[in-house]
This record gives C-alpha cells, structure tokens and sequence, in this order.
C-alpha cells in the first residue's frame, strides 16, 4: 500500500478534478502490475495495473489507495475491471467519499465473492485528495492561503512594496503549491497593485508529466474594476473574475464574467465568500489556492473558510509601518484570537516554510 500511495502521488499535478490514485497487484509475494491515474478522461489506476499483470491478475490481490469506482462516468466502472480480471482479494485504503461510490465499489467486490478489506493507511491515502474529499463531504473546496512575511510578522512596505520578501527557492516551492492547485484565488486589490501572472511557470519536465495543467485563476472583482490588459487575463488557461456588478456584454471582456451574490456594508457591496464556494464547487474545484492581500485573506479565515496556511517566513525585519498578514478587526481581547495547529516547519532556501491550520472553536 505504501507503494500505490508512492504512485499515487504521481498524478499530483496532473488528475484534477479527479483524485490521485495508485494501484498495485500482487501474487505469490511479488508485484506484477502497478499503475496511477494519470489525468482525468483517461484509464484509472486499477486499469493501468490489470493491462500490465495481464492473465496473472487471476486469484490475485490488489492494493489501491481509493475505492474502485462503481459507477460509470468518462471511464468505465473499476470494479468492474476488477471482477472480469478475477482477483481474488482487494485492500483499500479508503472509501470514495463521492456519493455516487460511497461503499457501493466495496459492495460490488463483495457481492462478486472478492474478499475485501479497507483502512489500511487510510490517513496517508487521504492526504494525497483534501481538496477532492473536502469537495465531496463538505460542499465546498479546500482552500489554501499562501503568505510570505519578515520575521516580524510583515507582508509589504507602507508603500505597498513587497517583492521580493521570500527568497527564490521559496517562490519555486509556490510554483509546485500552484501547479498542484485547481484553481488559483486572489483580490482585484494585488491586481491593480502588483499585476500577477498567477500561473504556473515549471517546465512540463520539471513537474515530471508530459504538459502542464493551468490552475483557473480567479479574481475577486465586486466593483468590475479588472483591467482588460491585466497579465492574470492574458496568459493561456481560464481567468474568472466575480463581480456584483450586472454585466450584460460579458463576451466584450478578455476574461470569464461570473455574478455572485453580495453582502452589503458601509464600504457597500462585497462578494458573499460562502456563495463563491458553493459557485467553486459546480465548477469542480478541488483544491483553491489563495495568494492575496490581508483583506481577502482575513475574510476567508474569519468565516472559517480557511483549512491551511502556509507561510514562508524570510530572515528580515519590515518595521512598524509595514503591512500585516490578515486584517482581522474586531480582534480585540485574547479571547478573541485565532488558534493555529502547526502540521509542519521546514527550511526553504534562507526562509522557514510554516503549514499550520486554523483551530476552529466550537
């Protein structure tokens, strides 16, 4: 299982909207198929394995990190494969958390005469798809903010200047954050600011797949302010700009006009965050990552719609009048901090790369 988790993790960059799967089989104490989803459309990982064992599948057992599906979508059932194939036992790591398998894959081996077992390595099966379990279970996409600061807690000069804080290898490692990505969030204010490419700039051969797949990029626009020329809306790959204004020439624009619903206080109509999720997910977002200003970042983690963050810290001093990493008013009273749980501390380059996630109170 440890080896199909390994394969697995080859599809990281490549499989979205669909997870990453690996599939071993093995008979008589030896392997004789691997394989891994590859991209969505094409053969599941199970397929792959049962091409390369050939008649040998036969009384087999066979090591998968998800669920066979049971269903039949852009491929046909696994399950299915596994049953003509005739193997005689399949361990699962987890269940699918798709609704439309949810168990009924391990009921179909079962009701076959497969012996079937299931949980093994089920933690580190699911660390290879939070976004497309999150999807599945929780309605919405696993979001990701990305941040870079000075060791005194700072994300940009009083003037706005903040290229570059993190060091390069710290902006590399980004590179792989935004290539395993679904889509890439940020706010019309870096826009105007900083004019992103938001893209992923690794070669094909340096993420090892054979082309590289482009994140949508997703700007947060409420007053339509995005300029036609903006680099985020230029490069190959799908831009999306939400707004609350109505648009009735949205095919005049050189990007995606989507209207979400508005929340209205006395700096006047914001984007309502939670609708935008629910807007993600039938656009088949998994994974979202968030590389935006202290505003939009702070309004994600105030309405618990933040499940990671990572942060690289540089060995730098900002000062006093340099910007914050979140905009978080009415934080006034300890009781009313934010707790983090720290997942992981790694050195990139000169800088410390911080995972943590919010601790959400009950």
């Amino acid at each position: 299982m440890q080896h199909a988790i390994r394969l697995a993790q080859k599809g990281a960059y490549s499989t979205d909207p669909n997870p990453a799967v690996g599939c071993v089989i093995v008979k008589n104490d030896k392997i004789i198929g691997e394989g891994w989803h590859r991209r969505a459309g094409e053969a599941h990982a199970e397929v792959h394995a049962l091409k390369q064992a050939g008649s040998q599948a036969i009384a087999a057992t066979v090591f998968v990190t998800l669920e066979p599906c049971s269903h039949t979508g852009r491929t046909p059932p696994c399950a299915n494969a596994l049953i003509n194939a005739g193997v005689k036992k399949v361990v699962v790591a987890m269940s699918d958390p798709n609704p439309l398998v949810a168990g009924d894959g391990l009921k179909k081996l079962r009701d076959a005469g497969i012996e079937v077992e299931s949980g093994l390595l089920a933690a580190q099966a699911a660390e290879l798809n939070p976004g497309f379990i999150k999807r599945m279970q929780a309605g919405r996409p696993f979001v990701r903010v990305k941040l870079a600061m000075s060791l005194d807690g700072r994300t940009a000069m009083a003037s706005g200047e903040s290229q570059w804080i993190s060091s390069e290898a710290s902006r590399n490692d980004v590179q792989r954050l935004r290539a395993e990505s679904s889509a890439i969030l940020t706010g019309i204010g870096t826009v105007l600011a900083d004019d992103p490419s938001m893209n992923v700039r690794l070669k094909a051969a340096e993420l090892k797949v054979d082309r590289v797949r482009q994140p949508k990029r997703i700007v947060l626009d409420s007053q339509l302010r995005m300029p036609a020329d903006a680099k985020i809306a230029s490069l190959a790959g799908q831009c999306i700009v939400y707004t609350t204004v109505n648009v009735d020439n949205r095919d005049s624009y050189p990007f995606i006009i989507e209207q979400c619903a508005a929340l209205s206080n006395e700096q006047g109509a914001k984007i309502d965050l939670k609708a935008l999720m629910q807007d993600l997910v039938k656009k088949e977002i998994n994974l979202l990552h968030v590389e935006a200003g202290a505003v939009l970042s702070g309004a994600l983690l105030k309405n618990d719609l933040v499940d990671e963050i990572i942060i690289y810290m540089a060995p730098h001093i900002m000062g006093d009048s340099a910007k914050g990493l979140f905009h978080l008013p009415g934080l006034e009273q300890m009781k009313d901090r934010i707790s983090l749980k720290i997942n992981e501390l790694r050195s990139i380059g000169n800088d410390i790369r911080i995972t943590a996630q919010p601790v959400i109170k009950h």
